[in-house]
């Protein structure tokens, strides 16, 4: 397929998150975005109302059936997720699929598989793998200018948007742990712990605490809510060198902070400064705090081109199955470890 040749797309939903992905793709020149399928008919008013040359229709069929069509954009809820991948695999057409892939490792192995079968790109929509801020934060890493992981922890809490559908932990934490990962080179845990707890709707957590243990003694920690009183979303990473806070709702998105302790040998009776452990003594690094600015774009432009890139240039995908497998694994040993809630499981 010719670069230059912009690629016919659809999308199907337009809920909560949907419009955000309509408006940047009827923005790109690389596409044209020909139909979208929702089964609300005042979402395809909404839709038809801004975008006049926007075919709308209730029924994927008209996609699926579009030979047309090269691509779709799936961002309908997530129990219908490998369905659609499915159908539209089988079709011929990449997909772009809404976090978090699938609901089960099962099934993003099957996306995956029929993907590699129809030689077709099959992606999903981590957004903050495309934040210019946590890009920022994986050059530090890999640069080597913080040193190496100690830990890490991120928090993303809200008092807001309580969902039925599916929890706290597989609605947020696919946004966290695919940022740790990102930032680890996509490293297998060790281990995967987790506590949740459903207040409000029995059998849906609002609240969960999970821990993730990593090679070479990395920690990480993540804290999801929606009954929190605080809108908080930032990621803080303590390397031996220097510590990180990424805070996403923050002015400045990074700060780098040049703290840590450090051991300091002592002289012994025997000149044996570092073979007597109980001759090092520790002091405090309190250095600067430098806060650098980042050139952002929205994240999404940025993904939808790279979901491009992949399918025009055959660029390795960043957000492809394994990496959605990765995520997908540790929500589902989350949820595996005994605690309430997951993602509802009625038929579509």
């Amino acid at each position: 397929m010719p670069v230059n040749k912009p690629l016919n797309v659809a999308q199907i939903g337009v809920g909560y998150w949907g419009p955000n992905l309509l408006r940047n793709l009827v923005a790109n020149h690389r596409c044209r975005v020909k139909t979208v399928v929702d089964l609300s008919p005042e979402r395809l008013e909404y839709v038809a109302g801004l975008y006049p040359g926007v075919t709308v229709t209730s029924d994927v069929n008209d996609v699926a059936m579009d030979s047309s069509i090269d691509a779709v954009v799936i961002a309908t809820p997530v129990c219908e997720h490998c369905q659609m991948s499915l159908r539209f695999l089988e079709a011929g057409k990449h997909i772009l699929v809404e976090k978090p892939m699938a609901r089960s490792v099962g099934e993003v192995q099957d996306i995956k598989a029929a993907a590699e079968k129809n030689r077709l790109v099959a992606m999903v929509g981590h957004t903050f793998l495309y934040n210019g801020a946590v890009r920022y934060l994986k050059q530090l890493i890999d640069s080597g200018e913080i040193g190496d992981i100690r830990y890490m922890y991120s928090h993303r809490l809200n008092l807001g948007r309580i969902r039925s559908d599916v929890d706290a932990l597989w609605n947020f934490a696919p946004h966290d742990v695919s940022i740790i990962q990102y930032l680890l080179n996509d490293l297998d845990p060790v281990s995967v712990d987790s506590h949740g707890m459903d207040f409000v709707q029995p059998g849906i957590q609002d609240v969960a605490f999970i821990n993730i243990l990593y090679p070479g003694k990395i920690m990480a920690h993540v804290h999801v809510s929606w009954l929190d009183p605080l809108k908080d979303r930032s990621l803080t990473v303590v390397g031996t060198k220097k510590m990180v806070v990424y805070n996403d709702v923050a002015e400045n998105k990074i700060s780098i902070f040049d703290k840590g302790i450090d051991r300091m040998a002592v002289l012994g009776e025997h000149m044996d400064y570092d073979n007597n452990p109980t001759l090092w003594k520790f002091t405090h690094r309190n250095g600067d705090v430098i806060m650098p600015g980042i050139a952002l774009k929205e994240p999404l432009k940025v993904e939808i081109d790279h979901f491009f890139d992949c399918i025009q240039n055959g660029e390795p995908c960043l957000s492809g199955c394994d990496h959605a497998l990765k995520v997908v694994r540790i929500l589902s040993e989350c949820s595996f470890n005994g605690n309430a809630g997951g993602i509802r499981r009625e038929s579509p």
